[in-house]
């Protein structure tokens, strides 16, 4: 496992839990929004300060009697075919396990939920399906004349695949999605809450402009908590639970 930054205490990220955030390096996406760049781009993962799994378990076992719980996000964790063994390793010294992952892998979702390798999933969704592949930044890369309805749609069902397995409610788990300004509009959360609905959790994620992949929407301001607030009060009957993050 390509670990590209730890963060040692976190009392946000996972739900109840006091826990810690492993960054897993690389993505499948290029979300031009996404503010851990140096997580995305081959080219700057080289150059950030890795954790070696080693180093990572010490740290594990030391604070076994002050966390609970271990977050991986990312990047991407799901893009890494050891992420089975590396979530066991993390579940024998007994620590809770949340994933956090855009649903692009669902067989290995279902592999980990089936293993008993994870205790929570929260899945990113980026969008309304038209506006899928815009969103994660794969518009451009993604020119494969005919081929490119196939490969937007194989995109889009992976992720159908994972919402629906989450559904299943075999383990604990929330959707969420950061709600871009210009990008999403409250008719496009609204698409995204038929899509996935009826659920338990959903979160409307504040967008931050800050060392974003395209350094255009570090100038993007983003959208009132009023705006926010209004999305919510549409939204809210599909689920259990939704809410704001800031």
């Amino acid at each position: 496992m390509q670990i590209g930054g730890l963060q040692k205490l976190t009392l946000i990220d996972y739900p109840g839990k006091l826990a810690c955030t492993v960054f897993c390096a690389g993505c499948n996406y290029r979300c031009p929004w996404c503010y851990n760049s140096e997580l995305v781009f081959p080219e700057k993962i080289k150059k950030i300060l890795q954790v070696s799994e080693q180093d990572f378990f010490e740290f594990l076992k030391k604070r076994k009697e002050l966390l609970n719980g271990v977050c991986l996000g990312g990047g991407e964790p799901t893009i890494n075919q050891d992420l089975p063994d590396f979530c066991q390793k993390i579940k024998q010294l007994g620590y809770a396990v949340k994933l956090d992952t855009n649903g692009s892998n669902p067989g290995l979702l279902k592999e980990l939920i089936n293993n008993n390798l994870v205790d929570y999933i929260a899945l990113d969704v980026k969008a309304p399906t038209e506006k899928y592949i815009q969103i994660i930044g794969l518009e451009k890369n993604i020119n494969l004349g005919r081929a490119q309805n196939f490969w937007t749609a194989q995109i889009i069902q992976n992720v159908d695949k994972s919402i629906q397995l989450l559904k299943q409610e075999k383990i604990d788990y929330e959707f969420r999605t950061t709600v871009i300004p210009d990008f999403l509009k409250i008719e496009d959360i609204i698409k995204i809450s038929q899509w996935i609905s009826p659920a338990k959790r959903y979160f409307l994620q504040q967008f931050k402009p800050e060392k974003t992949l395209n350094p255009k929407f570090e100038k993007i301001r983003p959208y009132s908590q009023k705006y926010l607030l209004s999305i919510q009060k549409a939204i809210a009957p599909f689920f259990e639970t939704c809410e704001i993050r800031q």
